[in-house]
């Protein structure tokens, strides 16, 4: 063919393919799917439709439309109305035929089957269901984000992880936190001596069993599943057990066949800072107390007690974690008149304290007086534009994304390990190589729970 046919044939080329001026061509697009459209799922969608470098291209739920009016959330969320979010954000932007529209499934697994064009998995489920999912689209080679914790025990996390890392696939886990200014500015000045070393860490929440289970045991009452869920699959790997509204849409994380108590929900965020900045990896032992634990629901409000060796030239580090209400000794060094925060964490060094809120915000060195006269060292650590802008760059061949899997899968063992420890009730000496209570065979159970048939990883 000569140049003039060439250029002639160049010319013909669709919009659609090249993009228009400051859009990228579809060819430059990561093609998503998401697995899970609850609330949580819905706030990503939300989120990543907003990136002109992303085309959702398949969604799946187990329920068709869910009310999450009664939660803060306070709207519907589900298959359903997630293809319709979909349909009305490609209306509004135009998109042409470089899209095929987005498919709806309720199998996530005949999802990553029959749509091979999948990039990369959002997965934004209860639990249960983190590790299934996550392996799933692993094997499959899909780029995966994935909500915290990374998965519901510790034998699931490091399975997760690893894979991952085999494949040498973009991850990232929903701990937004990490992505942000406040935890950076932390991290730099703990680096930089701004309060010596660090030899104890407090972290708190407010979250307890009471924000998703007010009973004991489970209800004796078995309504029929809604029309519009499919409650085998919601069940995944868990024990099976009769549908009640008191697991799902959103109580789950009060039972322990589904979800992680509130150091789960809320430790992967309010201790996030701790743990990248002492490069704390596996504890050397875990305790953890409340009132009244047992198998089925998680408690009102736990204290866990870890002990971490030393790392190098940094000292032994002791961490605490308050939930449900319960909160640390309030500092010396916090003026009079000052409230400590709802949530958070602070750092104890020889020279000071760090406190941040939750979500790793609004850093400071206490008291003030020591913040205003502290000469912040430059930034090191790159900032992002944002968390899951930073993971979709990744996929797209850029660096790791910062709370990817190699990180925040040791962050998740560590969490879960707290429960492991609540609910053998006793302190276990870890073996963090092995996954191994050294001293406690019976943890075993709950370092690798059993899987229901057809659910193994």
């Amino acid at each position: 063919m000569g140049s003039s046919a060439a250029a002639a044939a160049f010319t013909i080329i669709p919009r659609s393919v090249l993009g228009t001026p400051g859009k990228p061509a579809p060819s430059d697009r990561v093609n998503l799917a998401f697995i899970g459209t609850g609330d949580q799922g819905m706030g990503n969608l939300k989120e990543l439709l907003r990136l002109e470098d992303v085309e959702v291209v398949a969604v799946c739920d187990v329920a068709q439309e869910v009310s999450y009016a009664n939660i803060e959330f306070g709207g519907k969320a589900g298959l359903k109305v997630a293809l319709e979010a979909v349909g009305r954000h490609n209306a509004e932007e135009k998109r042409s035929g470089a899209s095929k529209g987005c498919a709806g499934y309720v199998d996530f697994r005949e999802m990553l089957e029959k749509e091979p064009g999948i990039d990369a998995v959002v997965v934004s489920t209860p639990d249960h269901i983190h590790a299934a999912a996550c392996m799933a689209a692993i094997k499959r080679g899909k780029h995966v984000y994935c909500e915290k914790p990374l998965a519901h025990s510790v034998y699931e996390t490091r399975m997760v992880t690893e894979a991952a890392r085999k494949a040498g696939l973009a991850t990232q886990m929903g701990n937004q936190g990490h992505s942000g200014e406040g935890i950076r500015l932390a991290v730099e000045w703990i680096r930089d001596g701004a309060i010596g070393p660090v030899r104890e860490v407090h972290g708190w929440t407010g979250v307890g069993r009471a924000d998703w289970v007010q009973t004991k045991g489970r209800p004796e009452e078995t309504p029929p599943v809604p029309e519009s869920l499919d409650w085998d699959l919601w069940i995944g790997p868990a024990p099976d057990r009769p549908y009640h509204p008191a697991y799902a849409p959103y109580n789950w994380r009060g039972w322990w066949d589904f979800g992680s108590g509130a150091i789960g929900d809320m430790a992967c965020h309010n201790l996030d800072p701790a743990f990248w900045a002492l490069d704390l990896g596996s504890p050397i032992s875990v305790e953890a107390s409340c009132s009244g634990p047992d198998n089925e629901n998680v408690p009102f409000g736990a204290l866990y007690l870890y002990e971490f060796g030393a790392r190098g030239e940094r000292p032994p580090v002791t961490l605490k974690w308050y939930d449900g209400g319960l909160m640390p000794p309030r500092p010396l060094e916090l003026e009079e008149g000052r409230r400590m925060v709802d949530e958070g964490v602070y750092l104890v060094g020889d020279r000071g304290i760090i406190m941040l809120g939750g979500w790793a915000e609004s850093p400071r060195i206490i008291p003030e007086s020591k913040m205003k006269a502290y000469e912040r060292p430059p930034a090191t650590i790159p900032r992002v534009q944002g968390h899951h802008r930073d993971w979709i760059d990744a996929c797209k061949g850029g660096a790791p994304a910062t709370s990817n899997f190699d990180y925040a899968g040791p962050l998740t063992e560590m969490v879960q390990l707290g429960n492991v420890a609540l609910r053998t009730r006793k302190k276990i000496y870890w073996d963090g190589s092995n996954l191994k209570a050294t001293n406690a065979p019976e943890a075993d159970r709950y370092i690798k729970p059993e899987f229901r048939e057809g659910w193994s990883l």
